[in-house]
């Protein structure tokens, strides 16, 4: 008998015959079957493209040059996955040019939204024409943009809000969790929904004690919060099982599951130079297995109905899928 489960073990099987051809990508293919049913529609809401360099030159001041990750290689991932939606994020390699994202986009259609990267000089009408073609929010740097400086976060925050209530779009923020103490009070009364990606910068090593942790608690609990539980590599220092960060992953679902996005962060970028090379020589992306991201969601949630409210309906709200 056919089942949804034996389909997903021959597609990631084809992928990873498909891996084995000479001149294949070199982005991360899943090598581990899904261990629960994926809900139709589920999202994956934090990826990148990385194009090919000479169509979409990269950002002069850059802090590293990763491996390209193409639309045709997310595609296998998700179908390996049994994923059908996708957000879609620019990455810091390519500064305000969002048009690898808008590539992406395009390759997925009615199933991908988009998350940009402006800044003072991205004009309104850039904006609109980023909506119609399917990005609903921005990306806001404040631990590096803001030169690790509160205050200056704070600004850069309260900037994006106010650009950003006139058209409805989302502030989604990278951070750590000082910055989530300094940040607090503008989230509890943003006019649009903030979102938190990579579990707000939390460290499991450092438990659910560590400062800043129970204020990101708190503003899942308000509502005016989301969080993604993407990435889980930055937060844990356990890979491949990330055994250590389930505390903090119940705790912010527990908090509010309504709330709560999953992201795989694919390709899985490794955005520091490392040493004694130069920020233009190409750093590999890491090696990370999508099938095993995603089976910790089940440790996490191990409700079904909690599954899919992060993987259908809190996605299909948040980026407005129909």
């Amino acid at each position: 008998m056919l089942t949804r489960r034996t389909m997903l073990l021959g597609t990631i099987a084809a992928g990873a015959v498909m891996n084995s051809r000479e001149g294949f990508g070199k982005a991360a293919q899943p090598s581990t079957a899904v261990t629960f049913d994926v809900p139709a529609h589920s999202c994956d809401c934090h990826t990148h493209i990385h194009a090919d360099p000479e169509k979409f030159p990269l950002f002069a001041g850059r802090t590293y040059t990763p491996e390209t990750a193409s639309t045709e290689e997310m595609a296998d991932l998700h179908r390996a996955l049994g994923i059908e939606r996708v957000v879609i994020v620019t990455p810091s390699i390519y500064g305000t040019d969002n048009s690898a994202t808008l590539l992406g986009i395009r390759a997925r259609g009615a199933n991908a939204r988009g998350v940009a990267v402006i800044d003072d000089m991205t004009p309104e009408s850039d904006l609109d024409s980023m909506h119609q073609d399917g990005f609903r929010g921005i990306r806001v740097n404040l631990t590096h943009g803001a030169l690790g400086d509160p205050t200056a976060a704070k600004q850069l925050l309260r900037t994006a809000l106010d650009r950003m209530k006139l058209r409805g779009w989302h502030v989604q923020i990278y951070t750590s969790l000082p910055f989530v103490l300094a940040i607090k009070e503008l989230v509890l009364t943003s006019p649009v929904p903030i979102v938190f990606d990579h579990f707000g910068g939390a460290k499991a090593a450092l438990g659910l004690e560590q400062p800043g942790f129970y204020e990101l608690v708190e503003l899942l609990k308000s509502g005016k919060a989301y969080v993604k539980v993407s990435g889980a590599y930055y937060a844990s220092t356990l890979a491949p099982d990330y055994q250590d960060l389930v505390p903090l992953a119940k705790a912010l679902i527990g908090a509010n599951a309504d709330r709560i996005l999953w992201g795989s962060d694919w390709p899985h970028p490794n955005a520091v130079t490392p040493p004694g090379k130069k920020v233009t020589d190409v750093t590999s992306l890491r090696t990370i297995d999508d099938g095993v991201l995603l089976n910790q969601l089940a440790i996490w949630a191990p409700d079904a109905a909690v599954r899919k409210a992060i993987l259908v309906d809190n996605p299909a709200r948040l980026y407005g899928f129909g």
